[in-house]
């Protein structure tokens, strides 16, 4: 079974996802490890939203209410969150809506900013952690491939496609405000990894040109050379010239004692955990920008999703789900007739038969096969699997057994 737990920018504070995102990564790889009922787990942490999906065993009647106190006290514990808390700002998605929240959430429908660019690829990133850890499952992998798949979909096929949304451009949109010239701006730029990439590429379409990185690892040279940029290795020298200083690194935090007290700057900070100690926003001549301030103001009915991509993706939900149903039946069936068809071409190799009538057998199969199939899988779409057990019982004395059921929301807590 599926489950998501959930804690974004809707229902949990910037405090809260900070804390997950720094300690509730490892929690989730000892259930994997130590728990006997978690069988693949897959970690989704980004700015505004840290995500777990689990897949989950269930030998007992209730397990699945076991299985999310486990999954929230380990997270709790790991991320000095209280459990009451930690269970008043997580959302709990299972079975079918677990797809669902996860292919919404890829085509950056539930994002801050609706159609953002980067999620996608965040969530690629996810499942290849998860994969070198070993931590996926082969339901698992079918989730996040189905996802990726479903995300290209609502590109291609609603408004959403090449806007170029992200959460760095409406953070410099709500800038431009205090910025009255980005070609004149002085910006530092702290960060060298693919966030600080895009950030550049946002702040050239924005007309900027003087941008000077600084980097905490030493990184600032190879990445200013690569992005036409200018490194530099004194952050307190360079953040008293600036106009803006944007953040987005996991390497450091920037404290007040940086800036010059009186010097006029705007601080942006994008990263999470956070990259500038709050007291920086109490000095004077100094306006800090941070990602509670952008999702506040972030304009929603301009970034708002169409309703056919919305479709597309509970037409996917469905599909995956009407899939994990039909599997056991389908294999059932094709089991069935494989075996029949070995026996066949066991029966013509002994009276002399060659390596085409094998061919041949097995083309048939196949071909007899497809229209069953396709069948099963329809009925499952429309909520009838049930009839395609019974057919199979009744035509080939097949006994088909339901794959995991879905959570009682009576058993559950959750959050919108």
């Amino acid at each position: 079974m599926l489950l998501c737990l959930t804690a974004n920018h809707r229902n949990a504070s910037l405090d809260i996802l900070e804390r997950l995102s720094v300690g509730a990564p490892s929690a989730t790889r000892a259930l994997v490890e130590d728990e006997f009922f978690v069988s693949g787990a897959v970690v989704l942490a980004t700015c505004n939203r840290f995500e777990a999906y689990l897949d989950i065993d269930e030998p007992l009647t209730g397990g699945e209410a076991v299985a999310v106190e486990s999954v929230v006290d380990a997270m709790a514990e790991a991320s000095g969150v209280s459990a009451d808390l930690l269970r008043a700002s997580v959302a709990v998605h299972s079975g079918a809506d677990a797809a669902a929240h996860l292919f919404a959430v890829t085509s950056g429908l539930e994002s801050v900013v609706v159609g953002e660019d980067e999620i996608s690829g965040q969530v690629r990133r996810a499942l290849d952690t998860a994969r070198d850890q070993g931590l996926t499952s082969s339901e698992l992998e079918r989730l996040f491939q189905k996802a990726t798949h479903t995300s290209r979909g609502v590109r291609n096929r609603t408004q959403l496609r090449g806007v170029h949304r992200s959460l760095v451009r409406l953070a410099l949109e709500l800038a431009s405000s205090r910025v009255a010239d980005w070609a004149a701006a002085r910006v530092v730029l702290v960060g060298t990894g693919r966030y600080a990439a895009r950030t550049v590429d946002a702040l050239r379409a924005r007309g900027a040109g003087d941008i000077r990185v600084f980097s905490p690892s030493g990184r600032a040279e190879a990445f200013a050379a690569q992005h036409g940029l200018r490194p530099v290795a004194d952050f307190v020298a360079a953040a008293a010239e600036a106009d803006v200083v944007i953040t987005c690194t996991a390497d450091a935090v920037v404290h007040a004692e940086a800036f010059v007290p009186g010097h006029r700057v705007l601080v942006i900070d994008l990263g999470l955990p956070r990259n500038v100690d709050p007291a920086v926003g109490a000095v004077d001549g100094v306006e800090l920008l941070d990602l509670e301030t952008i999702r506040l103001h972030a304009p929603l009915q301009e970034f708002s999703a169409h309703a056919d991509a919305r479709v597309i993706v509970g037409d996917a939900a469905a599909e995956f789900h009407a899939d994990r149903l039909a599997g056991p039946a389908i294999s059932a069936l094709r089991g069935d007739v494989l075996k029949i068809v070995d026996d066949e071409i066991a029966r013509a190799r002994s009276r002399g038969a060659g390596d085409d009538v094998e061919a041949a057998l097995r083309h048939l199969a196949g071909v007899l096969l497809h229209q069953p199939s396709v069948r099963i899988r329809e009925l499952a779409v429309e909520g009838r699997i049930d009839d395609a057990r019974a057919a199979l019982e009744l035509l080939h004395g097949l006994s088909i057994d339901a794959p995991g059921g879905a959570i009682d929301d009576d058993d559950l807590w959750a959050t919108a």
